[in-house]
């Protein structure tokens, strides 16, 4: 198993992972182009993708799902509510609907290899979810646009291996912000975003003995720096049982709008 961040941000998220047999995107929030290039770093290209997980309709994770639809016969994998609402979005132009796979929250499914499993996420969408994939034994876990998170979601993320979670914003660079006020607070709301704290505090109970990798994503361009991001995140796994530097746990910040390392399981 493997994974690497295409992009992760508030401006477009596509994320790779997969083994050697099986190739799977979670969103495709950016260019046709783009998705290419962070493919071509691993030697893959769209034809070689399997399977295309979408978490939720929003466009900065479903940008290039119309042009790859009508270019690659790829099954896209979304749960009924979101299937429904990308259908009448016409930013995407003439769609393949017939590529959708319907899925459900907590109903596992194969791609290849793969075993995915969705879970139900509090944003402000038609029916998001985030994902869990594994495979051998081995566990990726892919959280982001989360606005909260309770004992469910935590259970669903428990024993990964790989964990990708949301650090989205500073919260006192978005208070003195230039967003709109009622923006500021559907971000701070239990369907927005979760903030550089409250994604340390989810990543803390998330800690076991065999974690190789944690990756902060979905980083707002306006309301967030990767130092502080980590810096945040850092402090909040002080203290730990499981290790007294967080380098141990492979802590880094995915890009905005740069590809990732491939990290290996």
């Amino acid at each position: 198993m493997q994974m690497k961040t295409i992009a992760s941000g508030s401006s477009g998220n596509c994320i790779y992972a997969g083994n050697e047999n099986t190739t799977i995107l979670v969103d495709v929030g950016i260019s046709k182009k783009r998705i290419r290039e962070g493919l071509s770093e691993i030697d893959l290209d769209l034809p070689d993708v399997d399977g295309i997980l979408i978490t939720h309709e929003h466009i900065d994770h479903v940008k290039a799902l119309g042009v790859i639809s009508r270019s690659y016969n790829i099954p896209i994998y979304a749960t009924a509510d979101t299937c429904s609402e990308i259908c009448n979005m016409k930013a995407l132009g003439d769609f393949n609907s017939e590529l959708f796979v319907p899925i459900e929250p907590d109903i596992s499914f194969n791609i290849g290899s793969i075993t995915v499993k969705p879970h139900s996420i509090w944003h402000d969408a038609a029916d998001p979810v985030c994902y869990s994939l594994t495979c051998d034994g081995k566990k990726i876990s892919i959280a982001t646009d989360l606005g909260d998170y309770d004992e469910y979601l935590v259970r669903a993320l428990g024993n990964s291996d790989i964990l990708l979670v949301e650090a989205n914003h500073d919260i006192r660079m978005l208070q003195v912000g230039p967003y709109p006020y009622n923006v500021k607070q559907r971000i701070l709301g239990k369907r927005g975003h979760l903030s550089n704290e409250a994604g340390g505090k989810l990543i803390r109970t998330l800690l076991n003995d065999h974690i190789k990798s944690i990756i902060l994503g979905h980083l707002s361009d306006k309301n967030n720096y990767p130092e502080l991001a980590y810096e945040a995140v850092k402090n909040e796994l002080s203290g730990n049982e499981y290790a007294d530097d967080v380098r141990e746990f492979n802590l880094t910040v995915a890009g905005r709008n740069t590809p990732g390392g491939l990290v290996c399981l």
